[in-house]
């Protein structure tokens, strides 16, 4: 769906997008991270066809983004930070504007709006001024106008900033439905956000990317274990004690479960005790071992570790 080869963005004399290559399949929720100024939104810019890269390549569904500018804008929809909505429009004469910049045919336009409306629950609002509707429901409408014309590709720039609780669940809801249909972009501050939407995280970090992969196998996978959960056939709190022993690890929690002994053992830094922990449950346990497995960092965690470098400019 989407190809990004050796992107390079400079402002004068400050590289923002730093040869940056990756792709996303059709039907993929991307979560595109990064702290302040990391290059996030000139990727996502650049990507949308809202401001050219200094050199390399970006194709979407097969149309470059530069040689067929046109063709990608009709697969794009696009929601910036803030919403460009116009405050005295009632939502559906807006939407009915925004399809036509989308070059809906006019035939197939009413269809588009009513159908873009109904996923992004909005039709019982749909003669009301924007200005007098909830932010939540502002951010509906923003979403609503950038699925009006069906587009193969959704970037979503903090689509859930400034919302309460009910409406980040909602928008969550909905954005997970529009990837049955669409291949969604998704970039926030909100980690926990990312990681009950998002299959897969792209982080950047002074423009460069330092890690693409399904968020599971970045939480394990950057630096070390960061916890080992075991699973004991008996009610054995005593075996506490020998787990502490065991080389690489830092501490141990123990709970009862039924007829089980659940222990959380924490690794220290920099080791992965787990092997040390099977050998010690084998040989000084008198009990079976039901369940281990290993409890990767918080993706708060992992993006702390690969973006301790603050950027030398503010540059979005």
């Amino acid at each position: 769906m989407i190809t990004v080869k050796d992107l390079v963005k400079m402002y004068g004399p400050t590289k923002a997008v730093d040869h940056v290559s990756f792709e996303i399949a059709k039907g993929e929720i991307i979560g595109l991270l990064g702290p302040n100024g990391a290059g996030k939104t000139s990727t996502m810019k650049i990507i949308t066809g809202a401001m050219p890269a200094t050199s390399g390549s970006v194709s979407v569904a097969g149309f470059d983004v530069y040689k067929d500018s046109i063709e990608v804008k009709k697969r794009v929809g696009y929601l910036p930070e803030v919403p460009p909505l116009y405050p005295e429009m009632p939502v559906r004469d807006y939407l009915i504007f925004a399809g036509r910049l989308a070059g809906i045919p006019r035939k197939n336009l009413k269809a588009a709006v009513e159908e873009s409306m109904r996923k992004c629950q909005i039709s019982h609002v749909s003669k009301r001024l924007i200005r007098n509707l909830s932010k939540g429901y502002r951010q509906r409408v923003g979403l609503a106008q950038a699925i009006v014309h069906s587009p193969d590709l959704l970037v979503l720039d903090e689509p859930t900033v400034g919302l309460d609780p009910r409406q980040i669940i909602e928008i969550r809801e909905l954005i997970k439905d529009f990837a049955k249909e669409h291949t969604v972009i998704l970039s926030s501050h909100i980690l926990p956000e990312v990681s009950a939407t998002c299959e897969r995280v792209l982080i950047i970090n002074d423009g460069k990317i330092v890690a693409d992969d399904k968020i599971e196998n970045i939480q394990t996978g950057i630096g070390s274990v960061s916890s080992v959960l075991l699973r004991l056939g008996a009610r054995v709190l005593d075996f506490k004690g020998e787990l502490l022993n065991v080389a690489g690890v830092e501490g141990v929690e123990a709970e009862i479960e039924g007829e089980t002994t659940v222990f959380t053992v924490k690794a220290k830094s920099g080791q992965d005790p787990r092997g040390a922990l099977a050998r010690a449950v084998v040989e000084k346990s008198s009990t079976g071992l039901l369940e281990m497995r290993s409890i990767g960092s918080s993706l708060e965690e992992v993006f702390l570790k690969l973006t301790r470098t603050e950027p030398q400019e503010s540059v979005q």
